[in-house]
């Protein structure tokens, strides 16, 4: 069986995209000046070789590979116009860029695939089209050249955006009604040297299928973070990169805080979810509504749980500390690290240790893990060798690796799974924030408080994910 390696990209100009689809045939090889073919090992291949020697005009030899394999090849190295560049078992979808339903169709594809965002860009002669699934980028569909202005100038018209503008960013908003749910599209317009680049980020979804209890919390951690959300004041940060998961955490939060009896005001730059019963605002910097303002003014609407989207600087840090001291209950995130290292950036931006020691109810730190394809994931013999020298005594001996099909968009991965770090503030840990400790290990080790790192190697042990997937964890503690 061919493996995929045995593809080279450098050899998919010795044919033409025409002359790939009919004989459904990959080039392999060129040496000597003989060209290596493969070819899907379920047709009738005789004659072949000579008819093909005639067409390209040099010798050639063929090479059976599975029909599945070919197809794959075909679609990665011989996308046709308008052809989707990865297929999936889900509906499939033809672009029209003519079309006025052409938006509307990609949105939907999108959506069909649990994408987060759709990324339409040119680079010089070539045009695609590319959506986020599960935090990584997969190729969908090519785009003529001659049709990529059309298809810029429909998004602009469609979210108000100044289709003669060229040189300068644009920022606008396009509004759709899929299967009776609304979906709130972001639109960023970017000039590129080659052309305008668009990234469409897919919002509004409504939270109400957002569960606290399937979030990946292990049940020891689901409940220090009940009780912690359970408190009628005090701050809880959740704290992870762009795309980690942590609104879709806070939302889950809210919905379980959300009653008649409860007041919730939230800030947020987007609003990601809806949540009836939630009194939801959106960020507008341009005009003065920032976080600072609308926290000030949140004071004075009587609540009792305030969200912020993120504690971005030292004025946003000190108003939600104050709000927490004035007898409310504030939800945030951050960026950082570990939810230790939440502690330390809030005494970096001048948050006095003694005001925080006495507000922070939680830190937590999540992330997101890429998990495997059911469908295709390979069993391989572990070489420790791999393993940061720290773990190589872990009690494993093999391990999975992505292979990719149809399912997965030959990507070897299948959705994702949230890993967290869960720390609720008590007295001792009061302390160490007075003294603006910056290591717990001793007492996250005595109170077993599981770290990210040690989450992140359970899921590769268990055969959930891989080794490339949970490095960045194992090597970056604090």
């Amino acid at each position: 069986m061919i493996s995929k390696q045995a593809i080279n990209a450098q050899y998919k100009n010795t044919l033409t995209v025409d002359q790939a689809w009919y004989y459904k045939i990959i080039p392999s090889n060129l040496e000597n000046g003989v060209l290596t073919l493969l070819v899907q090992e379920s047709k009738n291949n005789s004659g072949l070789t000579d008819e093909l020697e005639i067409i390209l005009g040099k010798p050639v030899q063929i090479s059976p590979a599975s029909d599945s394999f070919i197809e794959e090849q075909l679609q990665k190295l011989y996308p046709k116009s308008g052809q989707l560049l990865n297929t999936s078992q889900t509906e499939t979808y033809r672009i029209n860029v003519q079309s006025d339903l052409f938006l509307e169709t990609l949105v939907k594809e999108a959506k069909s695939l649990n994408s987060s965002d759709i990324h339409i860009e040119t680079y010089g002669e070539k045009c695609r089209i590319r959506f986020r699934v599960d935090g990584h980028l997969i190729d969908r569909h090519k785009i003529n050249k001659a049709e990529y202005p059309i298809l810029i100038n429909k998004i602009k018209i469609a979210a108000s955006a100044d289709i003669a503008e060229k040189r300068m960013p644009q920022d606008g908003r396009i509004r759709f009604k899929i299967n009776n749910s609304n979906l709130d599209i972001r639109v960023s317009i970017l000039p590129t040297l080659y052309g305008e680049k668009i990234v469409l980020r897919l919002l509004g979804s409504d939270a109400s299928h957002i569960d606290i209890e399937r979030l990946g919390f292990k049940p020891d951690e689901l409940a220090r973070y009940k009780l912690a959300i359970q408190k009628p004041t005090g701050i809880i940060l959740i704290s992870g990169p762009t795309g980690s998961g942590k609104t879709t955490t806070l939302y889950a939060t809210l919905k379980q805080l959300n009653k008649t009896t409860s007041n919730i005001l939230t800030i947020e730059d987007p609003i990601e979810y809806t949540l009836d019963g939630v009194n939801q605002v959106q960020l507008k910097e341009d005009i003065g509504l920032t976080y600072t303002e609308a926290l000030r003014t949140f004071l004075r609407q009587d609540p009792d749980v305030i969200m912020l989207g993120e504690i971005r600087d030292a004025q946003t840090a000190q108003m939600a500390i104050r709000a927490a001291l004035t007898g409310h209950l504030v939800l945030s995130t951050i960026h950082t690290n570990s939810a230790w290292g939440t502690i330390s950036r809030l005494i970096d931006m001048g948050v006095p240790g003694y005001l925080l020691a006495g507000t922070l109810n939680l830190s937590v730190a999540q992330r997101l893990v890429r998990t495997l394809c059911p469908n295709c994931k390979s069993k391989a013999v572990l070489d420790r060798n791999e393993l940061p020298t720290k773990y190589n005594n872990i009690n494993i001996s093999e391990h999975y690796l992505p292979k990719g099909c149809n399912s997965c968009h030959f990507t070897g991965y299948k959705g994702r799974k949230a890993i967290y770090e869960v720390i609720n503030i008590n007295k001792e840990l009061t302390d160490e924030i007075k003294l603006n400790s910056t290591n717990i290990d001793s007492y996250c080790k005595t109170n077993k408080i599981t770290k990210l790192s040690e989450n992140a190697l359970n899921l590769f042990i268990d055969g959930e994910t891989t080794l490339e997937e949970i490095y960045p964890y194992l090597i970056n503690e604090d």
